[in-house]
């Protein structure tokens, strides 16, 4: 049985790659942090490709929490590992550098950056010993550019980018490779309250992507194909301009 862990994975791109990876025959471990009734759909959807997986709950930004809960999970499931790390989990609070309020940006560094050092710190362990495993980091266009409101969301991405980079060349030798997935405009709650109109006017394919697509390129990064790609960041953008 294969194992994946993806954080913030009751809804959004989060929910499409637990789909997407459950189809691919792995045992997914589905984290949120409050809405258990999302994190159970999703769940349920899972299941529907034939593949069992579960609900884990905890924080991505507490560490105390979060490393309880997996070593926890661990020392429940003795003979696994999780071979395949998807840091999704992420918040936005926008607003001009000028008039952000400080809870918004430690809010967000904290659930991006603190989070992914969070839960990769112990799950790496066992990848390490295992000689094997896929972390794949959500970062986003913003964190490649800086989008003008998302001083915080660009910092912290950026550094995400930037963690990727490093961590790829400390566990290269073990068969771990890490890499970035950088989504531009996509279809979820998220970005419900943008102008999709005005916005896709600036997209090389004229719309917004989907969470299915973001999902097919965080599968492929996870097999055996893109064993040889390491400390990448790739964009998925429709061929966003500028």
């Amino acid at each position: 049985m294969k194992y994946a862990l993806v954080t913030g994975g009751s809804r959004g791109i989060g929910r499409a790659i637990c789909q997407r990876l459950a189809l691919s025959g792995y045992h997914v471990l589905i984290n949120y942090v409050s809405n258990e009734a999302k994190a159970l759909e999703t769940l349920e959807l899972t299941k529907q490709a034939g593949v069992e997986g579960e609900i884990i709950k905890f924080d991505v930004a507490n560490l105390e929490e979060t490393t309880a809960a997996l070593e926890k999970w661990q020392s429940d499931n003795k003979d696994a590992y999780i071979d395949v790390l998807v840091n999704n989990a992420g918040v936005t609070a926008d607003s001009l550098l000028p008039m952000m309020e400080p809870e918004a940006w430690s809010k967000v560094l904290n659930i991006t950056i603190n989070g992914f050092f969070n839960v990769t710190r112990t799950v790496v362990k066992k990848m390490i010993r295992k000689k094997h495993g896929r972390i794949i980091n959500m970062a986003s266009v913003s964190g490649i550019i800086g989008l003008p409101g998302q001083c915080n969301y660009s910092a912290a991405k950026g550094a995400l980018i930037s963690a990727t980079k490093a961590l790829s060349k400390e566990v290269g030798g073990k068969n771990i490779t890490v890499n970035a997935v950088a989504p531009g405009f996509i279809k979820t709650d998220m970005t419900e309250s943008l102008n999709e109109e005005e916005l896709k006017k600036g997209i090389a394919l004229g719309r917004f992507g989907t969470a299915e697509e973001v999902a097919d390129l965080v599968d492929f990064l996870a097999s055996d194909k893109a064993s040889y790609i390491t400390g990448e960041t790739i964009a998925i953008t429709g061929g966003l301009k500028g």
